[in-house]
């Protein structure tokens, strides 16, 4: 029998895993290094912790996520998203006594049962962020810049940023008000599934990719307008910092987003290479959820990124994040092979950084050869595999105590070199500041 993976969640091979590895060390540099500390939720939770905090009413909810019970009949799903998980293990943990603005980070596989397509699998990865502990207005212009800085570091260009406010709860129900009243009339003509949110949770119509839908509502009323004076002054203020940073943005009346928790700012960022479905991230405040799952009255404010979604919008692009060079070693005879093992160890440690740290550690592969193939077998291996350099290692150059350095893309050059100049003449041709 032959098994193939389940619909919709997909193998990352080894020759893309690279790719994915490089955005995650970006992630990782960029986020650290401004104060957000990772954590790591399981990916099962209690059902309720989505159902409590996305809405009930919401796609995810009511069609998307991945529930089941287990054998003791209790009902658990696969995090659909990672912003409930970590209110979840904040207020479980105490985690505000950690830190009264606590930046948290984190990286991960997420799962929802949608049709899979262009930039939309079941099984799916995320980088988010979140800053729990303030409701002030510099922190939402904290988190898009994060999200901004993090996709200009990744290599991506070519992306708009839209914003809006929801305003607090009191707010989102007058304007849920002024537009069922604005639908009334117009109901016969949404999709069926808007038909059902105009009933149940009126908002949800905003966010739908119906194109029919879309034009009726284009005319709605505007949620600003429904905006109390507090959250009119913390949006402007909001939006006067985006200028204070440079970052661009068009603000979007209809911006709602998917899930129920979302309070006063929300965003998107949106690509246009991603087709229909072009949203490669978002975010928003979640002023309220944290006192909802018990813990203190605290604001909150986070976004998250679509990996998947990054990689096809970089397109060729992403073959500069995959950008490791690759160093063979060829040892020909089992004295050479001892002595390979040895000069091995000695590049990767001296090369890659260790035991100190740098930059291109992830960078440089090292690999020994230490089956019995031919030296013309060995050599197509390293070319086919687009090694950067190759180093034979002979009963010739054991006695010289050198080795051959071939430079595999000037294929005529060929270099003796005694072993101790080894890794200073690598580091040199590969670059690097030995």
């Amino acid at each position: 029998m032959k098994y193939q993976s389940v619909k919709g969640m997909e193998d990352i091979l080894p020759q893309d895993s690279r790719i994915w590895q490089e955005l995650e060390r970006i992630a990782r540099i960029e986020l650290e290094s401004n104060g957000y500390r990772e954590i790591r939720t399981p990916i099962l939770e209690e059902t309720s912790v989505f159902t409590r905090s996305i809405g009930e009413t919401t796609d995810i909810v009511s069609k998307e996520m991945y529930t089941f019970e287990d054998r003791k009949g209790r009902s658990l799903t696969l995090r659909p998203e990672g912003t409930a998980p970590i209110v979840r293990a904040y207020v479980e943990h105490s985690l505000n006594q950690l830190d009264p603005q606590l930046r948290l980070y984190y990286i991960g596989p997420m799962f929802r049962a949608e049709r899979p397509q262009k930039g939309r699998s079941r099984q799916f990865y995320q980088i988010g962020a979140e800053i729990i502990g303030s409701r002030e207005p510099q922190m939402d212009a904290e988190i898009v810049l994060r999200l901004k800085n993090l996709l200009e570091y990744f290599g991506l260009g070519g992306f708009s940023i839209k914003l809006n406010s929801l305003g607090c709860k009191e707010d989102k129900a007058k304007f849920k008000e002024r537009l069922s009243l604005y639908l009334k009339d117009k109901k016969t003509g949404l999709c069926d599934d808007c038909k059902v949110r105009a009933e149940k949770n009126v908002l949800r119509a905003l966010d739908c990719k119906n194109e029919t839908c879309i034009q009726i509502l284009r005319d709605a009323p505007n949620i600003i307008d429904s905006l109390c004076a507090d959250c009119k002054d913390h949006f402007d203020k909001v939006k006067e910092l985006m200028g204070v940073f440079n970052i661009g943005f068009v603000e979007a009346k209809n911006l709602v987003r998917g899930l129920d928790y979302y309070t006063g700012t929300v965003f998107e960022i949106n690509h246009s290479d991603l087709g229909s479905q072009d949203a490669i991230g978002a975010g928003g405040r979640y002023d309220t959820l944290v006192k909802e799952f018990g813990g203190p009255d605290v604001g909150a404010v986070g976004f998250a990124i679509g990996m998947e979604r990054v990689i096809i919008a970089l397109g060729e692009k992403k073959e500069q994040l995959n950008k490791s060079k690759l160093v063979c070693i060829i040892p020909l005879g089992n004295n050479a092979k001892i002595a390979g093992m040895k000069l091995a160890a000695d590049l990767r440690r001296k090369l890659n950084g260790l035991p100190t740290e740098r930059s291109y550690a992830l960078n440089i592969i090292t690999r020994l050869n230490l089956d019995d193939a031919s030296l013309n077998s060995q050599m197509r291996s390293a070319n086919k595999n687009n090694a950067e350099l190759v180093i034979i290692l002979g009963e010739d150059e054991l006695k010289n105590n050198s080795v051959s350095i071939k430079d595999m893309k000037k294929k005529d050059e060929q270099l003796l070199v005694k072993m101790d100049r080894v890794v200073d003449e690598i580091g040199k041709r590969l670059g690097l500041p030995c």
